[in-house]
């Protein structure tokens, strides 16, 4: 029996992290997607309008948005062990308060409150895996692919339960994904020491600290990487189904089964991506993400039936799956002791901003139609790759 133990192969730790963070990522998706899928049914049983319902979903992503910034302070103070925990916990608490919510206006207060819960993760989690993989590329596509994977899978699973038990069973499966989770988590992750356990959580706070990071050259350059890739990816998941519904007369089932395609395809790339981007460079692979989602776009554009659908999704399959890449660039240009609040604070700034994209797509595409919507985004990651291959042809280091 010894023999045969000493022969196995040993599980690192940092994989355990890994698999767990991926996890957390994909259950702090799920809790918040599964809510869209059953908009109708919640206005009819909340007796309010869609407008309404959009307003509290809104608010919730915001929420969501502005605490990727205190999740890396809180991480870098009291260690990213316990924030991760919080999160986890906050996020089912708060999935199955919306479930059980009386009336609309504890609805719209228990969405923010899982907003606000599973927006304390992602900066934490980040944080710890760039201190247990010096290959930060390969650990971080891994982790973004907890994303995709929450979009192809958490929709289909809340429509399904939706249509059969209705929406507060389908939005519990936010609770199903998230406690469970947490239990992995209290159970098999170690306490992880503060970065800076002696600096009060106020001083962090401080507009200096935001100058501090934004003024740097090379984390300025990629966060405006970052605004551009995510106004993209926002634009994308708003649309797409829709774009191809408007603009190429498919079926609703079909365009939603080509929007899903994306996602699998982009689960896929990925954890390959981010390791390729540690072997060949960041900006190398960013480039090549780029043109393959413009040419994807273009050829949707441009074409018409199964050769441009094919075309399209797996151009934007691959190409949309940039975000592992464009946060590991980002983590190269942070000192070991700024990753927590400064990857939460530049994260906070990247998702507001780049938040505009579904409403800027959406008034192109209704004032001047989809060659116009479409095309400015051909336009953005065009203008996007020839940036970053100009930074490395004139060496601005940038």
């Amino acid at each position: 029996m010894s023999r045969v133990t000493r022969g196995l192969p040993s599980w690192p730790y940092r994989n355990t992290v890994l698999a767990l963070a991926t996890g957390s990522f994909f259950a702090t998706m799920v809790a918040r997607l599964v809510l869209s899928p059953n908009v109708p049914a919640i206005t009819a049983d909340l007796g309010v309008s869609k407008s309404e319902v959009g307003l509290a979903l809104t608010g919730m992503w915001a929420l969501y948005a502005l605490f990727q910034f205190p999740s890396g302070v809180l991480g870098e103070r009291y260690g990213e062990r316990r924030v991760i925990l919080a999160a986890l916990g906050l996020t089912g608490a708060g999935s199955a308060l919306v479930a059980v919510a009386p009336g609309f206006g504890a609805f719209a207060l228990f969405a923010l409150c899982l907003g606000g819960g599973a927006g304390l993760y992602f900066s934490a989690g980040t944080a710890l895996l760039t201190r247990q993989f010096e290959k930060t590329g390969h650990a971080l596509g891994f982790h973004t692919a907890g994303g995709p994977l929450a979009g192809l899978l958490g929709p289909l699973a809340a429509a399904y339960v939706g249509t059969r038990y209705g929406w507060r069973a389908a939005t519990l499966l936010g609770a199903a994904v998230a406690v469970p989770l947490f239990v992995a988590a209290v159970l098999a992750l170690r306490e992880t020491p503060p970065v800076r356990p002696e600096t009060p959580v106020r001083e962090r706070f401080d507009p200096g600290v935001v100058v501090h990071y934004l003024s740097k050259p090379r984390t300025a350059f990629t966060t405006v990487v970052a605004v551009v890739t995510v106004f993209v990816w926002q634009s994308f998941a708003s649309f797409f189904p829709t774009f191809l519904v408007e603009y190429h007369g498919y079926a609703t089932g079909d365009a939603s089964a080509a929007f899903a395609a994306v996602f699998a395809l982009s689960a896929v790339c990925l954890p390959v991506l981010g390791t390729l981007s540690d072997r060949v460079g960041r900006d190398a692979v960013l480039v090549t993400c780029l043109v393959a989602a413009g040419t994807g776009f273009a050829a949707l554009l441009a074409g018409t039936g199964l050769p441009a659908l094919l075309a399209g999704v797996g151009g934007l399959g691959v190409g949309l799956s940039w975000m592992g890449t464009v946060q590991s660039r980002l983590m190269d240009t942070l000192a070991v002791d700024e990753r927590g609040t400064g990857f939460g604070l530049v994260r906070t700034v990247y998702m507001l901003v780049s938040s505009l994209g579904s409403v800027v797509t959406g008034t192109a595409a209704e004032a001047a139609g989809w060659p116009v919507a479409v095309g400015l985004l051909v336009g953005l990651v065009a203008v996007t790759a020839v940036a970053l291959v100009g930074n490395r042809a004139l060496g601005l280091g940038l």
